[in-house]
């Protein structure tokens, strides 16, 4: 495993010295008043990636979010003008849930002209305007056109479709700014065989968006994923990643990718060598448009041993794409202090036989093990930081994403309670 090179400045965090180099206090991960101010700080005020605009692929095509991070639940629905529209899920009448089935803290999902209340039937257009009112006339001559559906910003971008709560919300576009939008051109839309996994994890979400942000720990915790020759090399050569990059809030990571396919073929496992696939995705590119060249943006070290890009868009998502034609992408829904939702779904070319679904289907249980063995540690760490016994934990140079998220987490908190003075 190579080593790359750092900037002329020695140091990755050195780059940005508004982050520092001290230790980083932790206790914005256990303190639950600090989870409360987040909510409202951050969660009430970003921009939420929910979904591809896949979701909905007809006019009335519609699904529900769940979002106890900013404590409501939403309509993602398509109208019949093809317009994509959110919804705060609330009836105009008594506050009844409007779209849900037989749970109705569940999410849903499906196609409809219209939706209808289950309580007393009040009935909304998708556009939100409310059309039919059970026995309107007792209503003291209301008019059901100051009674639509309450409506939640919405914009998509390259077919992810993005909710913001705020009322004052910049545009979308302002608020990705230009490392984001670098993704722009690549073929998203080609993407449509998706492999989803949905998992509850008892810690705090920042502390998982911190495990995927740094390759220090992949030759350690993911020892046993490769044969044991190359784990041996891993763990004694150790793991830097090729470039970091913060546009604040945002930032990404680029990392090696000298397993798709490997130099050496013994560096894998049978199975890998056998389907051409591993956790690095499908080793043949789909041939599609907008892989050759891939867009500026990625790759931006321009790296020939380049293999996947982390864009992490604050504050809870993420895009990685990857060298061999492929991406995934993360989400973390905080439901309190200590627990989220963890969300993540790989995205392929749908596949023209079966060895093609084999290999995407190699690369999805390999990211799954991969993913578990990330998620596993995160609990043990949770119980340990509540303890309080140690609050400020030292970050070396290849955690200065990590650095960042709590240092951006924090301001933002702290700005809040200012205001609030």
């Amino acid at each position: 495993m190579p080593h790359f090179s750092k900037p002329a400045a020695g140091s990755w965090t050195e780059n940005y010295p508004e982050l520092g180099t001290g230790t980083v206090d932790y206790t914005d991960s256990i303190d639950p008043q600090f989870y409360e101010d987040e909510r409202n700080a951050i969660f009430r005020k970003s921009w939420l990636c929910v979904g591809r605009d896949v979701l909905l692929p007809r006019k009335g095509s519609y699904f529900t979010k769940e979002l106890a991070c900013i404590g409501t639940s939403l309509i993602i629905v398509r109208g019949t003008d093809d317009v994509i529209r959110a919804f705060h899920n609330i009836c105009r009448h008594r506050g009844n849930k409007l779209v849900w089935d037989d749970f109705p803290n569940e999410e849903t999902s499906g196609t409809c002209r219209q939706f209808t209340c289950k309580y007393h039937a009040w009935r909304y257009n998708l556009d939100g305007t409310c059309t039919f009112v059970q026995q309107e006339k007792e209503f003291f001559g209301m008019d059901k056109a100051d009674y639509g559906l309450a409506e939640v910003s919405c914009e998509v971008w390259e077919g992810f479709i993005f909710v913001n709560v705020d009322p004052e919300a910049p545009p979308l576009q302002d608020y990705l700014g230009p490392m984001v939008k670098g993704l722009e051109g690549f073929p998203f839309h080609e993407f449509t065989e998706v492999y989803s996994y949905k998992a509850e994890v008892g810690s705090n979400w920042k502390l998982f968006i911190d495990a995927f942000a740094e390759f220090y720990h992949a030759p350690i915790l993911h020892m046993k994923q490769a044969v044991k020759d190359e784990a041996d090399k891993l763990a004694d050569v150790g793991f830097e990643a090729l470039h970091y990059q913060i546009d604040t809030p945002h930032s990404m990571v680029s990392s090696w990718g000298g397993m798709a396919p490997p130099k050496d073929l013994n560096m894998v496992k049978p199975i890998e060598r056998v389907l051409r696939s591993g956790l690095f995705g499908p080793w043949d590119r789909p041939d599609i448009e907008g892989l050759d060249p891939m867009p500026a943006g990625i790759n931006p070290s321009g790296h020939r041993a380049w293999g996947v890009d982390e864009f992490d868009v604050f504050p809870n998502f993420a895009i990685l794409v990857w060298a061999p034609g492929w991406f995934l992408t993360y989400n973390w829904w905080p439901t309190s202090v200590r627990t989220h939702i963890f969300e993540a779904n790989l995205y392929f070319t749908p596949p023209k036989n079966a060895r093609e679904r084999l290999r995407q289907e190699l690369t999805g249980v390999t990211f799954k093990e991969y993913a578990l063995q990330d998620a596993n540690t995160l609990e043990a760490t949770q119980t340990m930081l509540e303890t309080s016994v140690v609050k400020e934990f030292p970050l070396n140079d290849q955690e200065v994403l990590l650095r960042h998220l709590h240092h951006v987490a924090q301001r933002k908190v702290q700005e809040y309670r200012d205001a609030d003075v």
